[in-house]
């Protein structure tokens, strides 16, 4: 079968699956997810029909947290449902999120993950709201590329329902959701493939249905209420190998193979970074060009499923020969030991030689930093100056790279003239005077 490769942006490459594997899509705007609603919604317009023959039904509600709860009330009926969302929108869609999951009720949040509100808004992307909302009982992949974001958009889905597990597939706003790049479109053979219809057939058989009364939605006390939550332990820990059986069933349907955690870069690394998102790519190739070139014992853990967390896929994507470990959050978590990759690494690490599951027996250090908060600049410049700081016997912990932090001098230095692109590369601007066919035009070059 011909490929087909379209020159699209991340959020057309996620909305593109979503229409294509759901019934009902809950929307309300805000940057930089609203194109992904916007699609849904011209889509469906059009006519344009999921891969069972209907056209999804796409809503705009009055505020994120009631496009949340129109997505848990559709999902209540046994319809298969998604929403777009954001930042503030996120948080606002909270109270609803605990309760998709406590129910386990499978769906897929698509995520173009942007700073929150602090000491001022901003509307780029980091993964601020995406981790507050890690507590929800929401499973998270992260995605890091154009590509990736539409392959994800389908895995997450997929895995959803296999697990009954609610997902978030998260990808930086702007730097993704906006990025122009060539995608090998999955095809509705592909996607069917792909969904289980024992899954779907599953999931409507839970809808509420007067034929066929359930109790749901009660207020518990505290004789059952602690004990009801353990309850859905065993779900969670089988999620992580669903997730990756899903990947493994996607790379026979398309060739394309990813895992929970990727690892680039030497095989006898000593020092390596772990990281979620598109901050993986420069990373990981700084990693090998130091690696070949230089012969810097160096790595890259790339995180994919960041909840449920699998320690054992983590530590054994680590290299034996380990000894630092840097754990870099787009996050900040003001007053915390330590931002949370950093503080999970530092656990899995922990109690993966204490149950004996790691490659390693002496610990490596672990250390953690912050990067790319309101999509900073993340260089290969900045790789290398963290693998440096990493060969130091007192390696900075809680550091900060890209910026000049001159009240607390959490920084670390790096070269801004250190580059990794070969000669053949060229980097080119182009001006646009306004509807004159430049945007197009490009699209077209690329």
């Amino acid at each position: 079968m011909a490929k087909n490769i379209q020159m699209i942006d991340g959020n057309e490459a996620v909305a593109a699956v979503a229409h294509k594997i759901n019934e009902v899509i809950a929307i309300y705007p805000i940057t930089p997810s609203t194109p992904m609603g916007e699609h849904a919604d011209a889509w469906s317009a059009q006519g344009k029909t999921n891969i069972w023959g209907t056209v999804p039904d796409v809503m705009e509600m009055q505020a994120e947290g009631g496009a949340a709860g129109a997505v848990h009330g559709a999902l209540q009926a046994g319809a298969l449902t998604t929403t777009f969302t954001a930042s503030q929108g996120l948080l606002l869609m909270l109270p609803n999120m605990y309760k998709i999951a406590g129910e386990l009720t499978p769906t897929v949040f698509h995520i173009a993950a942007r700073s929150l509100a602090a000491q001022a808004l901003s509307i780029f992307g980091d993964h601020s709201d995406v981790m507050a909302a890690r507590a929800t009982g929401f499973g998270m992949l992260g995605s890091g590329s154009v590509q990736e974001a539409h392959d994800f958009a389908a895995i997450s889905q997929a895995a959803s329902l296999e697990s009954r597990i609610p997902f978030l597939h998260f990808f930086e706003g702007f730097r993704v959701s906006h990025e122009l790049n060539k995608v090998e479109m999955l095809s509705d053979e592909t996607l069917t493939e792909l969904i289980s219809e024992e899954a779907v057939m599953a999931h409507r058989s839970r809808a509420l249905n007067p034929e066929k009364p359930v109790l749901r939605g009660t207020a518990q006390n505290p004789d059952v209420y602690f004990q009801t939550r353990e309850t859905v332990n065993p779900y969670y820990d089988k999620a992580p190998q669903i997730v990756q059986d899903t990947m493994d069933h996607f790379k026979k349907l398309t060739g394309r193979e990813y895992n929970l955690f990727d690892y680039e870069g030497a095989k006898d690394a000593e020092r390596v970074i772990v990281i979620i998102g598109s901050g993986g790519d420069v990373a990981g190739q700084t990693a090998n060009f130091l690696h070949k070139n230089e012969g810097e014992k160096v790595g890259v853990v790339r995180v994919r499923l960041y909840r449920p967390f699998s320690i054992k896929h983590f530590v054994d994507a680590l290299p034996a020969t380990t000894k630092v470990v840097a754990a870099l959050d787009r996050t900040k978590e003001p007053g915390s030991a330590g931002e949370p990759l950093y503080q999970d690494a530092v656990s899995a690490i922990m109690e993966g030689i204490n149950e004996g599951i790691a490659p390693f027996k002496i610990a490596p250090r672990v250390i953690g930093g912050r990067y790319g908060l309101s999509s900073k600049e993340f260089t290969p410049g900045m790789v290398k100056g963290i693998f440096d700081e990493m060969k130091k016997d007192q390696p900075k912990n809680h550091f900060t790279i890209s910026i000049n932090d001159d009240v607390t001098h959490t920084s670390l230095d790096y070269d801004p003239c250190f580059l990794i692109e070969g000669e053949e590369v060229i980097r080119s601007v182009f001006y646009g005077l306004g509807s004159d066919g430049t945007v197009g035009g490009n699209k077209n070059s690329i």
